[in-house]
């Protein structure tokens, strides 16, 4: 009896110990109440005490929460309708205001957090057209929306942490005509760069054809006073030569004439065999 007396009496003081204490992690942060009064909610990590059935603590996650949102339509400065697809990252801020309006609940403040995105996009893409959206405002759209949305999510003790754009579709309905639209243009525009390298090419072969005749020129000029200066030179020569031996002269004329005119086996000529272009023939004999 009065080992199991010792037994119970060390197991009540266990249970009483560990009432008198609780850890924060790392990842948590704590609220302790006192009779569901909050006295006290600014804890850092560690081991801290607090009194049975008078205190009692509630944690939550001190991570960061992503909030998911699914695809939403939104309405551009067109008149158009966007499917947006969208995630947000946040943490507890303040875990007094966040307990206050949202119990603590991760869920109901995904909801109320999903209700202030989504007004925060449909205010900045009413004022933008489907071509800003998608490719030249992303990053500022990005910092509009963190900023503006940030403040209304601090009354609910939540920190924003990033807002990213995941994709921007258009309705089925409109994405047919969108794309034809878009076809049209490109083909406009590939027209436009074919007639403009069509007439770069033009003024291109047009050069060419011009440099060409112009070196054509320049070098028929040049072959034309070299033929000259060399059919000069020549001459001279020529006439050098007839008049240091004129008979020599006269017989090598003569045998290149006969080379020209017997150039082949069955060549023929008639003439008078007393013609002076066989003269020299007839000395041969």
């Amino acid at each position: 009896m009065n080992g199991n007396k010792i037994l119970m009496g060390l197991s009540m003081l266990f249970f009483i110990g560990t009432s008198c204490m609780f850890t924060v992690a790392e990842t948590e942060i704590a609220i302790k109440f006192k009779l569901g009064e909050i006295i006290k909610y600014d804890y850092s990590p560690g081991l801290y005490f607090k009194l049975p059935f008078i205190n009692n603590v509630k944690k939550f996650d001190n991570r960061i929460q992503t909030l998911d949102s699914k695809p939403e339509r939104f309405l551009t400065a067109e008149k158009k309708n966007v499917i947006v697809d969208s995630f947000v990252k946040w943490r507890i801020g303040d875990v007094k205001k966040f307990y206050t309006v949202v119990a603590g609940d991760i869920s109901q403040a995904n909801l109320r957090l999903d209700q202030i995105i989504k007004d925060a996009y449909r205010a900045e893409f009413s004022k933008r057209d489907i071509k800003q959206l998608v490719s030249t405002d992303r990053s500022i759209i990005r910092e509009i929306l963190i900023k503006s949305s940030a403040v209304i999510a601090a009354k609910l003790g939540m920190e924003i942490i990033d807002i990213q754009v995941k994709r921007i579709d258009l309705p089925k309905e409109v994405s047919s005509s969108v794309y034809r639209r878009m076809e049209a243009e490109r083909e406009r525009v590939a027209r436009e760069f074919r007639s403009q390298g069509a007439e770069a090419a033009e003024r291109i072969r047009a050069k060419a054809d011009r440099k060409r005749t112009v070196t054509l020129a320049d070098a028929f000029r040049d072959a034309e006073i070299l033929r000259g200066e060399g059919d000069g030179k020549s001459a001279e020569i020529y006439a050098k030569s007839y008049g240091e031996d004129i008979e020599f002269f006269s017989f090598y004329r003569s045998l290149n004439a006969y080379k020209k005119t017997f150039s082949t086996s069955g060549d023929m000529i008639v003439m008078d065999p007393d013609s002076d272009f066989f003269k020299y023939f007839k000395k041969q004999q």
